[in-house]
Parts: structure tokens; sequence; C-alpha cells
């Protein structure tokens, strides 16, 4: 026969252990829903990121256009193509 004291006291840890576990279950549910709207989050501000990435990539390919550039020489630098008897031939 068995000694009803150890059973009680089995039965009492198995309880504690199984509460425990409950607690650490709740615990890493709660975790996990936290940790998925912070990936969420982070999703969302990639996309953003990416989107400004593609329009600031937009305006720098529109500011660095032969021809904007050739135009702001011309006029805010006074610059110019210069004339044939201009040109010189540099050879070593």
């Amino acid at each position: 026969m068995t000694n009803p004291v150890r059973h009680l006291v089995a039965v009492a840890a198995l309880s504690v252990l199984v509460f425990a576990s409950a607690i650490a279950i709740i615990y890493s549910r709660h975790e996990l829903r936290r940790q998925f709207a912070v990936l969420q989050q982070l999703t969302v501000e990639r996309d953003e990121l990416e989107a400004e990435w593609g329009r600031l990539q937009l305006e720098q390919s529109t500011w660095s256009t032969h021809a904007r550039v050739e135009s702001l020489a011309r006029k805010k630098m006074g610059m110019r193509s210069p004339v044939a008897e201009e040109i010189e031939v540099v050879r070593q």
C-alpha cells in the first residue's frame, strides 16, 4: 500500500508544475503577440522607407540629368561650349 502523505505530496507537486506550466504558456503567448505587433510596426516602417528611397532615387536622377546640369552651368556659371578655335588637343 502507498502512503497517503506521499500521494498528497505528489499531487501537490504535480499541481504546482501544471500551474507553472500554465503561467509559462500565458507569458509565452503574450510575448508572441507583443513581438508580432513590433514586427508589424517595423514592416510598415520598412515599407515607408522603401517608398521614400524610391522617391529619392527618382529625385536624384531628375536633378542629375545632363540637360539640367548643362542648363545650370550656362545660367548660373556663365559657361558655354567652346568654339572650334578655342579647342586644343594636348598629346604627350
